[in-house]
């Protein structure tokens, strides 16, 4: 922080979030680390989890709340030269395990740590519930959500936000459900990085929101653009099958897909229609960027229509569609002697070879001698 500040690199409409826990200590240096900035998110947490309590804090349900609104109180109180100097500095607050702990002691905690901040419908404080440890289904976290924002006494004067992350494999479902259950923020990390098995996908959350409808308000229109600078900077590598940016999400090998998408695209050209209607893509791969990158790819599992859809696509060629079938044996013949992915070029070529190359109207294609 202090090296971003101090180099001017932090513009003046970005807001800062700095995560501390509730010790004092670390408080006092994490306002050290933000003097200067212009807009500030400061999030403090506790764990209040019943595992935590009992193994690591030894403590019951008042010692942890002590711990919560000591920090508010210091917080609060360090804050105030800040905010009256300009900062705009604004408070988070996690009760981290949310999802092991008991609802009521949740709402009772956060509700402590609302009236320590001296939290205001004007001066909202953001409560962040987090699935440190996702350990129940997404519905089941859904209603405890639910619960717990009917109960807060303090409602008015919080911003309920979501920190999932995914160790079932489920945070992108969670955070689904929790938005619907009433949270109004989530805090996500590009392409799901995080500890264990990361945390939530804003690209997945954010498309599968467009594809609904709802715009997410987030320009993912390059996406590749975004693959490249996560793996430049983190070294980490985007799997070929991730949701959206994959390098094979918008590619189909199945020959039934590829009849159904050459279909579909031939049905959008002759209909002129206004909505994306192509089998098997949910969305269309232009408007994350994706407008140059093979839709269709040709093996063993392809079939006439891939070839078809390659020739036109690619070439220029508008096959009849009785010849797709003749066209489709030839391609897989060539695929069945390779063993591997064929290239567009070599369809090509083989279409070349098959249609055009052609030294006269007969050619013997094989014979046998027998004698008698």
């Amino acid at each position: 922080c202090r090296e971003l500040l101090g180099d001017g690199n932090i513009p003046d409409d970005v807001t800062i979030q700095v995560l501390v826990q509730a010790r004092e200590h670390l408080i006092k240096k994490t306002f050290e680390a933000i003097r200067g900035a212009k807009n500030v998110i400061l999030h403090f947490y506790n764990s209040t989890s019943t595992l935590q309590r009992k193994v690591v804090f030894h403590m019951d349900t008042d010692g942890i709340t002590k711990i919560a609104t000591d920090a508010a109180d210091l917080i609060y109180e360090m804050s105030q030269p800040l905010i009256q100097s300009g900062m705009n500095l604004r408070f988070e607050y996690s009760p981290e395990s949310f999802m092991g702990t008991e609802m009521d002691y949740a709402v009772e905690v956060c509700q402590a740590v609302l009236e320590h901040l001296h939290a205001a419908p004007e001066r909202k404080v953001i409560l962040n519930l987090p699935t440190t440890v996702e350990n129940c289904m997404p519905n089941q976290f859904a209603d405890m959500l639910e619960y717990f924002i009917r109960r807060l006494p303090s409602r008015d004067c919080a911003i309920i936000s979501l920190h999932p992350h995914n160790d079932r494999g489920t945070g992108v479902a969670t955070t689904e459900m929790g938005l619907l259950a009433g949270a109004e923020r989530v805090e996500a990390t590009l392409f799901g990085n995080g500890e264990r098995t990361g945390n939530v996908d804003m690209i997945t959350l954010a498309l599968n929101m467009y594809t609904q409808g709802v715009d997410p308000r987030l320009d993912f229109s390059n996406i590749n653009k975004i693959r490249e600078m996560y793996e430049r900077c983190t070294k980490m590598k985007v799997g070929e099958r991730q949701p959206y940016a994959g390098e094979l999400v918008f590619t189909a090998f199945s020959g039934s897909h590829q009849d159904a998408i050459n279909k579909g695209t031939q049905y959008m050209k002759e209909s002129n229609s206004d909505f994306w209607e192509i089998p098997y893509l949910p969305i269309d791969p232009a408007d994350v960027g994706r407008e140059y990158e093979p839709i269709i790819r040709i093996n063993s599992q392809s079939g006439k229509g891939g070839a078809a859809y390659i020739m036109e696509h690619n070439f220029g060629f508008d096959l009849p569609k009785a010849m797709h079938p003749e066209f489709g044996s030839v391609v897989q013949h060539e695929t069945d002697a390779v063993g591997t992915e064929i290239t567009p070029e070599r369809i090509n070529q083989l279409f070349h070879q098959t249609y055009i190359e052609v030294e006269g109207p007969y050619k013997l294609l094989k014979h046998a001698l027998q004698e008698t």
